[in-house]
């Protein structure tokens, strides 16, 4: 697969590749309650979010991930991040996650086009054939965003992580292949020049 990794562009947000600078603004975006809930990681000081940033920055130069920091293109904000993962040239496959939001923009236009410009890089510049994402199995609101973009549900993964509270998480998997890309992608620009009229567009979290 071709792992271009360049800023992606869009109306609302910019998703820029992850620099070590990010860390402090990123921690910021990620303290408010609620943002690490269902995400196997333990999140409480700007320590662990400059421990993630050096991993997720380790991982991309070993050319196993493509981490992004999601800008605010009205004002420059760091507004959370998120990721292509998981890369497998022979399999000619990748995972979607790793995101977080700020809450101010939960119920916004940024995550459904942060899925635009993930997918649209995933399927035209990089060539895979099926892109995954994944789920804590209790996490409705992110399992409906999931299938709003038109994600096919494939399974569970039972006992799949101990999250740091002590929970043990089943995880569910989505997924779009290529060939449902075309109608994916009409789906999702439909949804941002008409979202739904309740403008619940809730957060999509795939780790």
């Amino acid at each position: 697969m071709n792992r271009l990794y360049q800023p992606l562009t869009g109306t609302a947000v910019q998703l820029v590749p992850m620099e070590l600078a990010h860390a402090s603004a990123l921690y910021e975006t990620a303290r408010a309650p609620g943002v690490w809930t269902y995400i196997p990681v333990r999140m409480e000081s700007p320590e662990d979010m400059q421990r993630l940033v050096d991993e997720a920055m380790a991982e991309a130069e070993r050319g196993h991930t493509l981490p992004y920091t999601i800008i605010d293109i009205a004002d420059s904000r760091v507004l959370g991040s998120t990721r292509l993962f998981d890369l497998s040239d022979e399999n000619r496959s990748l995972e979607l996650g790793w995101t977080w939001l700020t809450p101010g923009v939960w119920r916004t236009r940024v995550n459904t086009e942060c899925k635009l410009l993930l997918l649209t890089h995933a399927f035209e510049t990089m060539g895979a054939n099926r892109v995954q994402i994944k789920t804590d199995s209790r996490n409705e609101r992110s399992r409906q965003a999931i299938e709003r973009i038109g994600a096919v549900f494939e399974g569970a993964l039972r006992c799949h992580y101990i999250l740091p509270d002590g929970y043990v998480r089943d995880s569910v998997y989505y997924s779009v292949i290529s060939a449902e890309w075309p109608e994916v992608k009409h789906r999702i620009e439909h949804l941002l020049i008409n979202p739904p009229s309740s403008r619940r567009q809730v957060r999509l979290v795939g780790d």
